[in-house]
């Protein structure tokens, strides 16, 4: 089994990926194998509304200057996908965005390529406006009929400066938890 995760956030290495190397710590721990895409220094556009996808069903976006086709790959071959981004005015980065939005067009168009994988958001804020990050994240589970195991709170972790979020004891325990259960959840479903 797989999990992969893409961080959505421009600083590689920061907030954003400490919470996710929190919930992989736990996943690897069940021998569930992991993997991080980084966003950071990549432009990825948004849908341009061709509707290419649903006319060729390739599984593959029409735009393909950047990384959304080869991110929707290792979406279709892994159990679990885990979106991650900081919080830019109450909501995921331009990035994540994108990606939800192209990736998710592409999965609809192709009967549904995430159906039934677990999925998990993760999201570092440094003060407020994380939940609709967290909900941008999950509608897009959601639509995708995806299952989205939970935590003991949302799925989230504060810090402003690089390494703080590790001083969130909170939130550094939500993101052990969350692994512990989405590590139960894929064995459940693939065991």
């Amino acid at each position: 089994m797989k999990v992969v995760a893409f961080n959505g956030s421009p600083r590689k290495d920061g907030n954003t990926t400490r919470l996710v190397r929190r919930v992989f710590a736990e996943l690897e721990n069940e021998g569930i194998e992991t993997e991080l895409v980084q966003l950071a220094g990549r432009t990825i556009p948004g849908c341009v509304a061709c509707y290419q996808c649903f006319e060729r069903k390739d599984k593959r976006c029409a735009v393909t200057k950047d990384i959304v086709n080869e991110c929707i790959e290792k979406m279709i071959a892994a159990e679990g996908i885990i979106l991650a981004s900081p919080t830019y005015f109450t909501d995921v980065t331009a990035e994540m965005k994108a990606l939800i939005d192209r990736a998710g067009f592409v999965a609809r168009a192709n009967d549904n390529l995430f159906h039934r994988k677990v999925g998990a958001a993760v999201v570092a804020v440094r003060r407020g406006g994380s939940i609709q990050a967290f909900d941008t994240i999950n509608h897009l589970f959601l639509i995708e009929q995806m299952i989205v195991p939970g935590s003991c709170y949302w799925n989230m972790g504060v810090g402003r400066d690089k390494g703080d979020v590790e001083n969130d004891e909170e939130g550094m325990k939500t993101m052990e938890v969350l692994g512990q259960n989405m590590a139960w959840l894929l064995k459940k479903i693939h065991g």
